[in-house]
């Protein structure tokens, strides 16, 4: 080759790396304008000890590995709280960036049902180009709206059950899904959706929300040998005797005495009607004692009851973990996963034997924290960690701004993307508590309060007119209330904060007008669940 053919090839070689460097970042340039599509996932009542990301002793032996990955490609909340610890309550507060008493759905029982004509973030998006669906568990009473598609459970007042689950398509027909556990179904259809369902011309909002693991914990066959091998161990405050708070002793929720012979999976004797059989079956509730046998009893008791409800609860979350692997595969399989938010959180936190209990409510750290992972591929470095405190109310807010939209200023939440950019002054001071319902379900006392990053002062107003203070930087475990001997200061100087939160978020009633909201009786559309289900 002489030198003018040697320089001719070198020029070629050289604008052909040109070109392609040019196409590679026409490329980035492209996927950094595409608008993002967003997956929120939600289950309902999974504690953050039960995602291995948190890293607790229980999710050490039952990991999540899939729904790590979003940690892992993005970031872990470590104080991220429930406004109202309870189902309908948090999903509307999510929905609407507002709190229960202005988004009108504050209680599960006897409050009524979900106005569906308020202004949600579904339909911000909506407005905004986005093809929206919501698939699985709803819980809300009244027809998805906001959606181009929905597909949600709507068998035992909106709750669903694990088995023979019922689905209502777009507000108008119902399926029976007669061979495939609840959360398999709500998989597959999610996948379904994605694949074949949606308008790809379009960025998409998707709302994959299930049923587990919801009380009465009933898992998947595949997963009836998980844990089978081990026990787990106790939680440090399992047997709590409640002292010196008093809301707390009245509680209905205990694992060694409100658990049911539904819950433990026992099987009624033949020959029992229906109605009879689910009387059998909800025994215990009340706190009725009961053994599978004669021999069973006291803290063997206790303690066989905590093995048998944890297991089942864990394997209905190794559930979870499958399908939101799937979805995550679909994503990075098809060319989207560097173009979508995924979030993974649930309606609130859980008891796992943590002061003895099960389910949730109580402003108490377990019930009050929820898990929150969230991959953005834009903004969040891999592997990012914040203890900055956010609300459920902030959650609408959030995806609207990380999506570039303009947020309703009629939310009350307010965005914390600035989180992951640097930006401090968006971190919360305190966050704001407010739980209505009494007695049912587990003779939870209302109650309302603030936590601080150190301090958490609460309120039990309802049969009783009772003040808790906790200095969470000595007692993590919410053991010892320090109200009465607290320095004067430190509790004034709360109150007023608690006092401001209040009027700010237009909750400042008199103790008789919140109470009778909670003696408010709404009907709901859907009949309220059978109570001897519950």
């Amino acid at each position: 080759m002489n030198f003018n053919n040697h320089i001719s090839a070198f020029s070629i070689s050289a604008l052909l790396l040109i070109s392609l460097f040019s196409c590679n970042l026409t490329d980035e340039k492209q996927q950094e304008n595409k608008p993002l599509n967003i997956i929120y996932i939600m289950a309902d009542d999974h504690a953050y000890q039960a995602v291995s990301a948190y890293g607790s002793e229980v999710s050490k032996l039952a990991p999540t590995p899939n729904i790590d990955r979003i940690a892992q490609q993005g970031a872990r909340m470590d104080a991220v709280y429930c406004t109202n610890s309870i189902c309908g309550p948090s999903r509307a507060s999510i929905l609407t960036g507002k709190f229960s008493h202005i988004n009108g759905f504050y209680k599960n029982v006897d409050g009524g049902d979900f106005n569906g004509e308020q202004l949600t973030f579904p339909k911000v998006f909506q407005k905004n180009g986005y093809e929206t669906a919501v698939i699985g568990k709803w819980h809300l009473g009244t027809t998805p709206t906001g959606f181009d598609y929905s597909k949600v459970l709507i068998n035992w007042g909106g709750q669903g059950t694990y088995f023979k689950p019922q689905f209502c398509i777009n507000g108008t027909d119902t399926v029976t899904e007669t061979k495939r556990h609840s959360t398999k179904t709500i998989e597959d259809d999610c996948l379904d959706w994605l694949a074949n369902k949606r308008d790809t011309t379009k960025p998409f909002l998707l709302l994959y929300q299930f049923k587990a693991p919801h009380r009465d914990w009933r898992p998947d066959s595949m997963y009836h040998d998980l844990f089978s091998d081990f026990d787990f161990p106790l939680p440090e405050t399992f047997n709590d005797d409640y002292e010196g708070r008093l809301a707390a002793s009245e509680n209905m929720m205990e694992i060694g005495r409100h658990l049911n012979r539904r819950d433990m999976k026992q099987t009624p004797p033949s020959g029992l009607s229906r109605r009879d059989s689910m009387r059998w079956l909800a025994y215990g509730d009340k706190g009725q004692y009961w053994s599978p046998n004669d021999t069973l009893k006291g803290d063997a008791l206790k303690y066989w009851k905590f093995q048998t409800y944890i297991k089942d609860y864990l394997r209905c979350v190794a559930g979870i973990d499958r399908a939101v692997g799937s979805v995550l595969d679909y994503l990075e399989e098809n060319g989207l996963s560097e173009n979508t938010i995924v979030v993974y959180t649930s309606d609130q936190g859980f008891y796992l034997g943590e002061h003895g209990w099960f389910d949730k409510r109580w402003m108490y750290e377990e019930s009050f924290k929820m898990p929150f992972l969230i991959k953005h591929p834009r903004i969040i470095e891999a592997g990012t960690k914040t203890d900055a405190m956010v609300m459920n109310v902030d959650f609408a807010p959030t995806l609207i701004d990380m999506a570039g939209i303009e947020i309703p200023t009629e939310m009350q939440g307010k965005s914390f993307k600035g989180v992951f950019e640097g930006d401090e002054k968006n971190q919360r001071q305190s966050v704001y508590y407010h739980y209505y319902e009494w007695p049912i379900w587990h003779k939870v006392q209302p109650h309302y309060g603030i936590k601080t990053n150190r301090y958490k002062l609460m309120h039990f107003y309802y049969s009783m007119d009772e003040w808790e203070l906790y200095d969470l930087e000595t007692d993590p475990n919410e053991m010892n209330n320090i109200y009465s001997e607290a320095p004067e200061e430190l509790i004034e100087n709360l109150k007023h904060e608690l006092h401001e939160l209040r009027k700010k978020y237009r909750d400042d009633g008199s103790i008789e007008e919140i109470r009778r909201m909670t003696d408010t009786v709404i009907r709901r559309v859907y009949n309220e669940p059978n109570k001897l289900m519950k």
